[in-house]
């Protein structure tokens, strides 16, 4: 799923399980020592599509550890991200002189527990989805939302070092009619960025993050790419 949303020059590797026989760096063993084998094995399988998109770039496997708030911790010049969920595991990569930050989030097509959205979201962005389930077409927004609200923080994050809570971002979606070879519903999204989105790389302020989204297999992903 992950490539057919991620522009030309990313590398990108997707499972949907956790494929037996796989093991972490020496490096990475104290970041899950005393984890639960569910974790342990979700953590497993990121890191090592971590570092199947890492080849793709050309780049020998290395540790990948964390940093400040679980930051993964990549190769000098390199950029990343990494999502698990229930049935799904990606990771993708890039250089940072083509792609200045990534940022992707998987969730299961289903509705938020009650309560949630209500914490997540902003209420331009409830009336929208208020509006939209008025027609009942499958989708369940409220997850959708979610999922954009944690990509365009893994998105943020690295290239700020700042908090973003979901009231400080404001996220609209367009749907396209219809995309991929079955039709899965599609679209994209742009998160407009509400406090100061000064960056500590040298580049511009943050003020929107373009992003993509798709449903197929039951599952969400959304993905943010800026240039």
């Amino acid at each position: 799923m992950i490539e057919d949303l991620m522009p030309r020059g990313v590398g990108a590797a997707d499972s949907f399980g956790d494929p037996d026989g796989l093991s972490v760096l020496p490096a990475e063993e104290p970041l899950i020592a005393s984890a639960v084998e569910k974790r342990r094995r979700e953590f497993t399988t990121a890191r090592h599509l971590a570092r199947r998109a890492l080849g793709q770039l050309g780049v020998e496997p290395v540790p990948i550890l964390r940093g400040e708030r679980g930051m993964p911790v990549w190769p000098r010049h390199v950029v990343g991200s990494m999502t698990h969920c229930d049935g799904y595991r990606a990771a993708v990569t890039a250089y940072s002189m083509q792609i200045r930050s990534l940022g992707i989030d998987a969730e299961p097509h289903a509705p938020l527990p009650d309560g949630v959205l209500g914490h997540t979201s902003i209420e331009a962005e409830r009336d929208v989805l208020t509006a939209r389930s008025a027609h009942d077409d499958g989708l369940h927004w409220d997850r959708l939302l979610f999922c954009a609200k944690e990509a365009t923080y893994k998105a943020w994050f690295p290239l700020t070092h700042r908090w973003l809570g979901f009231a400080d971002a404001h996220i609209v979606f367009d749907r396209d009619d219809a995309v991929g070879t079955a039709g899965e519903p599609a679209g994209t999204f742009t998160s407009t960025i509400l406090i100061d989105g000064a960056a500590i790389d040298g580049g511009p302020p943050l003020l929107t993050l373009p992003g993509r989204w798709q449903i197929a297999n039951g599952l969400i992903l959304t993905t943010i790419a800026l240039t």
